[in-house]
């Protein structure tokens, strides 16, 4: 597939509307993954609201983009999240009084919490947008290194917040190309915010 890959390396909030709208056209599917850098300055350094801002631009840009064309498509976003963000839907099981407090904490204390809830809550509240643009959130539990295994995705976190599970990265990126690719899998997590553990 090398002849249909183009590589492009720039900071994505420092791109023109204009240049992320080129990026974007003709796309099928937009997958983001960022994240903060897990320094000093990663974490409570600019910018702050990385994930959120990248997700607002990423789907105007895909919208726009859309309102150009004569025939638009449909296109799938994917982002990355976390199990530690929970479902704006209110889905998700309550956590226990003690996680409740320390993701209270961390959510002031350590901006890279409150950027990806924002960024999940941002896409979330998409769900009445028009059905061309679509999303999907996978949410990994502990992330390690390692092969592509086998993986589960369930609705909502099965376990507490610390110690239920791991997902591998490769696992991860493995579940974005099975949603992108597989049509069925798709429509049956389209619009919800499934949550990735390996099974070996």
């Amino acid at each position: 597939y090398k002849e249909f890959l183009q590589i492009e390396e720039a900071a994505v909030l420092d791109l023109s509307d204009e240049k992320l709208e080129e990026l974007c056209s003709g796309c099928d599917a937009v997958v983001s993954c960022l994240g903060h850098n897990l320094t000093f300055k990663g974490v409570f350094g600019k910018p702050r609201r990385l994930v959120t801002d990248a997700v607002k631009r990423l789907c105007i840009a895909i919208e726009t983009n859309q309102f150009k064309e004569k025939e638009p498509k449909k296109v799938k976003f994917l982002l990355m999240g976390s199990d530690g963000v929970a479902n704006p839907s209110g889905e998700d099981d309550k956590r226990t009084l003690g996680e409740r407090t320390l993701i209270f904490f961390l959510r002031y204390l350590v901006p890279p919490v409150r950027d990806n809830e924002t960024a999940a809550a941002y896409i979330h509240g998409r769900m009445d947008s028009p059905n061309l643009l679509q999303w999907v959130v996978i949410r990994p539990t502990d992330l390690i290194d390692g092969r592509v295994t086998k993986y589960e995705l369930f609705h909502k976190p099965p376990g507490s917040l610390f110690g239920d599970g791991v997902a591998t990265r490769a696992n991860v990126a493995k579940s974005f190309v099975d949603m992108i690719l597989t049509q069925s899998l798709w429509d049956e997590w389209k619009f919800k915010m499934p949550v990735i553990h390996d099974l070996e």
